[in-house]
């Protein structure tokens, strides 16, 4: 009996190390499993923390990063009304014929070239209204002065009467302009104000081509539109730097 407690007892000896080593695999399988993980985790939390790290690291594009700081618009509607009411000046024969070089030069420079340039920085800005109006409006008055420029100094080539093509011609302005129009319907009351007159004042011109008083009150209502863009021009102006916000500046949205 001795002798077989003796043997049992060195066989559980013997099988003892082999279990504990067997539970011991088994014990640090599922840990290694869990260290696997750890791993994993930490490193999707390295690559996060990296990219986030890349993001504030970037250069944020701010208002003060931006090229054209200013706004434009109050400038480029000097341009147009400054210009368009030195002209209807003389078609209201308010002053002598004799005034229209000056409103040439004015024409050229300030209503065209400035609002040109209005319109080419409110396009850098993203205004894509703004910069194709001041821009067309700009190309405008250069063209005007051109014609004009090459009728007086080549007055026995292109002096004739042209009544029909002229007509055409505001005509077509006026179409585009009622485009425009469209647009501000969802701007302000300023701008509203100013394209609608502007349509009526082509149209006037139009048929002034063929009455003398139609062409007059043409004078009057483009003198008034002009009028209005100066007004608009300083109604923006104030509500930028001033913060006051005059009648017609504020947002509409009619369509």
């Amino acid at each position: 009996t001795i002798v077989h407690l003796t043997h049992s007892f060195v066989l559980s000896l013997c099988l003892v190390p082999s279990v504990s080593a067997t539970s011991l695999n088994i014990m640090k399988m599922p840990r290694a499993s869990c260290d696997e993980a750890v791993d994993i985790e930490s490193q999707s939390s390295d690559e996060r923390q990296k990219a986030m790290r890349a993001q504030l690291m970037a250069p944020v594009k701010t208002a003060t990063d931006e090229w054209v700081r200013g706004d434009p618009g109050p400038f480029g509607l000097l341009c147009f009304g400054m210009t368009t009411c030195m002209l209807m000046f003389i078609t209201t024969k308010w002053a002598e014929n004799n005034f229209l070089s000056t409103v040439m030069c004015y024409a050229m420079f300030y209503g065209g070239f400035g609002q040109f340039v209005a319109g080419v920085l409110e396009l850098i800005k993203g205004n894509t209204f703004g910069g194709t109006a001041f821009s067309s409006y700009g190309a405008f008055w250069m063209g005007w002065f051109l014609l004009k420029f090459i009728s007086k100094q080549y007055s026995s080539t292109f002096g004739g009467a042209a009544e029909t093509g002229m007509t055409l011609w505001c005509g077509l302005w006026a179409f585009l302009t009622a485009g425009f129009f469209v647009v501000t319907m969802r701007k302000n009351g300023c701008l509203m104000t100013i394209f609608s007159s502007l349509v009526i004042t082509f149209i006037l011109l139009a048929g002034g081509e063929w009455n003398d008083k139609c062409h007059q009150a043409a004078g009057y209502v483009g003198f008034f539109c002009g009028s209005s863009a100066i007004y608009a021009a300083f109604a923006f102006l104030y509500k930028i730097e001033l913060g006051i916000v005059l009648p017609g500046a504020r947002p509409v949205a009619w369509i």
